[in-house]
């Protein structure tokens, strides 16, 4: 489970792979959350953007999901990973309505609290995919990337 998450814009993969080290800091736009997975989130909300449902999918169902997010860094055993969201997902999380927000997050919550129970993230998931998709807007308006920086 990575315990840090940093959504951040970047104009290019080049440029979000050169935080992977340090995290995107001060210089970019971001959201910061905390004790979820990040690729397994975002298979969820492109699978809900692909497929809008308010059930819980299975978690072999989220596995099976593609396109899953794409590595800009070589994967090392140090658990710093930097991956860009899918274009789709991007531009899905771009044009979200507040009532898709508020589903989506609901949906999200259920299966991390079936999944952590009493140890699922504190984060404010309303506020963190709003911000995301905050961000999702901006990349979609500049022609920038969306990623996420996980430790």
């Amino acid at each position: 489970m990575a315990y840090d998450m940093v959504f951040f814009l970047a104009p290019d993969d080049e440029t979000a792979a050169a935080t992977r080290l340090r995290g995107p800091g001060r210089g970019f736009e971001s959201v910061t959350c905390h004790f979820f997975e990040p690729d397994t989130a975002m298979a969820e909300w492109d699978m809900y953007f692909e497929e809008p449902s308010a059930e819980v999918p299975p978690p072999e169902r989220i596995h099976a999901w593609r396109p899953w997010p794409e590595w800009v860094t070589t994967p090392l055993n140090d658990g710093m990973e930097v991956f860009a969201l899918p274009r789709r997902l991007t531009r899905a999380l771009a044009g979200a309505t507040t009532a898709e927000l508020e589903e989506l997050t609901a949906r999200w919550t259920a299966r991390l609290r079936s999944e952590d129970g009493d140890d699922m993230t504190d984060d404010d998931l309303l506020a963190v995919l709003r911000g995301v998709a905050r961000l999702a807007a901006s990349a979609v308006n500049t022609g920038g990337g969306l990623y996420c920086w996980s430790l």
